[in-house]
């Protein structure tokens, strides 16, 4: 009796441990977001002091020498190339999505949807590197002043980059709207085109806008894609071959050699682009009170079922009008496959573009050789990347899993701290990885004296990283019947030892896609490294010393000017890395996952 009752009191106060130690955890985001906004208004005030916060923002001149800053023109070319890159990859992926989701082939659809998340994974820095290599010269061509980067090789370039993410999220919304309202449409009288584009696109046209929302997100925060094709001249573009800098550009070009008062301008740009941030954010949050608006995150883009099904319940066909005519529907059919076509040729031409011109000059000496002044190979990169990888997984995995446990085992229903927590887990997803990256220099690299090293480019890939893992691991756990918990419970286990043996066992592969779509952001990621982890061509001797990634050695070949056939090489690992990632992602869904 008194065993039973000691081992009660024991498990008792593990419970109770445990559940602080998760809350811990959930509160992790709120913590880094308030941090970072802090720590980049702290370091922005030497300059609005020293030229106020009006004449920062809306100044024509950016002349650091000449003790000018005025990012106006950075703040037109950002707004200007998301807005453009905006209406092309958002114009392709909608009609992409429409074709894929509505009229393709199931066989062909399989495909086609593979194809766009194999996409999706592709770094930056390859995107850039296509269209330095390819685009700029095409363009150069048929430039009326003989200039190929610019404002149209940066949008086309951003475009290609988004359209994957917003195919992706309007596919879903219009799968999701088409169960419940095409059988409907047809019985009313209308053809397959008709009831699509006049019941079912109108029906998911809040989660349709939530994904192009997303995509802007996507662009204003790129940074090394953009760089690499800009021209990146700090002045307010004027045709579509002009050269131009965005507020991301701008801090990745002059940050490594700023100081002083340069260096507090950069920062505020940062401050700058978080406010724009904000703004997407707001307005995806206002999409959310709308009574048709569906998940736009791409780590919840298959959860939140019953939010779903209520906000379907409450549309009616009686708020659209129907009456699209069989020729206007049959265009857009038409426009639809054509728009698809010319996406998936692009998207694929990339790929197989990469491939043939980088696999040939992938060698042993490449590889494993000796990287030095007078070569730089991929192994310190090999090395650096593997490890940035078990660092940032093993802080990230506990952290965000232990996040979600709390979110979705602990929470109450409709908790004001719990949506909190998730809207910070959000807000910390939509940060540009920029933006990480200084704040990773400011705190790792330099308030905790580690300087630029693999550990503070780990530790920064934690926050970049951890978002996903969150959303990922709380919409599988969510989807996990609570009758399971709920016999574990009537057996006499405890709430914890029911969480890591009913509930985590339950949600492994959830868990597993999550890590797996970690391990190709990071190792994508670029931007955030080089202040971090820094960029240097020799072997790291520990986590204290600097290292460069694949990404991040990709983007010193391209800039040396002199190692094209390596970048291309590089860039075909990376490609690679994606192809596999893609297939173990495809597998875990496939062979793990559980249907309840």
């Amino acid at each position: 009796m008194n065993n039973n009752i000691n081992k009660h009191i024991i498990n008792e106060i593990a419970d109770n441990i445990m559940r602080y130690i998760f809350f811990i955890c959930s509160i992790f985001s709120v913590i880094v977001v308030f941090s970072i906004c802090i720590f980049i208004f702290i370091y922005s005030i030497p300059i609005f002091k020293e030229v106020g916060f009006l004449n920062f923002v809306f100044g024509m001149n950016w002349s650091p020498s000449s003790k000018e800053f005025g990012i106006f023109p950075m703040i037109v070319g950002s707004v200007y190339i998301t807005i453009l890159s905006t209406i092309i990859g958002g114009g392709f992926g909608f009609f992409t999505a429409v074709y894929i989701s509505m009229f393709a082939p199931s066989k062909l659809k399989t495909i086609l949807s593979q194809v766009i998340d194999l996409l999706a994974g592709i770094p930056s820095i390859v995107y850039g590197f296509f269209g330095m290599a390819v685009l700029v010269p095409f363009l150069k061509n048929i430039s009326p002043n003989n200039i190929g980067e610019g404002v149209l090789a940066g949008s086309i370039i951003l475009a290609v980059m988004i359209l994957p993410t917003i195919t992706s999220i309007t596919k879903y919304n219009l799968e999701a709207v088409y169960k419940y309202y095409y059988d409907g449409a047809i019985a009313l009288g209308n053809t397959h085109s008709q009831a699509i584009f006049g019941v079912i696109v109108k029906a998911a046209k809040s989660g349709i806008f939530s994904a192009i929302v997303l995509g802007m997100g996507r662009a204003i925060g790129e940074t090394m894609a953009v760089m690499m094709v800009a021209g990146n001249a700090p002045f307010i573009p004027k045709d579509l071959f002009s050269y131009f800098r965005t507020m991301t550009i701008n801090i990745a070009l002059e940050m490594g050699y700023a100081t002083g008062i340069h260096r507090s301008a950069l920062i505020a740009t940062a401050f700058v682009l978080l406010i724009f941030i904000l703004i997407i954010n707001i307005i995806l949050s206002l999409l959310k009170r709308n009574n048709l608006y569906f998940s736009f995150s791409l780590s919840s883009l298959f959860s939140r079922n019953k939010e779903l099904k209520n906000d379907i319940n409450n549309f009616s066909f009686k708020n659209i009008d129907m009456r699209v005519s069989t020729v206007k529907a049959d265009i857009l059919k038409y426009i639809s496959i054509i728009a698809s076509i010319i996406a998936t040729l692009f998207l694929v031409f990339i790929v197989v573009f990469i491939l043939v011109r980088g696999l040939p000059h992938i060698n042993f000496n490449l590889l494993f050789g000796k990287s030095n002044n007078s070569q730089m190979t991929l192994l310190p990169a090999i090395v650096s990347t593997a490890m940035i990888l078990f660092m940032s997984l093993i802080i990230a995995i506990p952290l965000g899993v232990f996040a979600a446990i709390y979110l979705t085992e602990y929470s109450k229903a409709k908790s004001k701290l719990i949506s909190v927590i998730r809207i910070f887990t959000d807000s910390l997803s939509g940060i540009p990885s920029i933006v990480f990256g200084l704040f990773g220099m400011l705190v790792f690299a330099n308030l905790f004296g580690i300087g630029r090293s693999i550990l503070a480019g780990s530790l920064t890939l934690v926050l970049i990283i951890l978002p996903s893992i969150i959303r990922q691991t709380e919409e599988t756990l969510l989807s996990i019947p609570s009758s399971l918990r709920e016999g574990s419970l009537a057996l006499g286990a405890s709430k914890v030892r029911t969480i890591f043996k009913i509930v985590l066992p339950c949600g492994f592969s959830g868990i597993m896609t999550s890590v797996i779509l970690s391990i190709g952001r990071i190792v994508g990621e670029s931007a955030a490294l080089i202040y971090t982890a820094g960029a240097v061509r020799y072997m790291p001797r520990g986590y204290l010393s600097s290292g460069s990634t694949f990404s991040v050695m990709m983007w010193m070949f391209s800039s040396e000017g002199l190692y094209i056939n390596q970048t291309f090489a590089t860039a075909s690992i990376l490609l690679i890395m994606v192809i596999f990632l893609n297939a173990l992602l495809f597998f875990v869904n496939k062979k793990l996952k559980k249907d309840y």
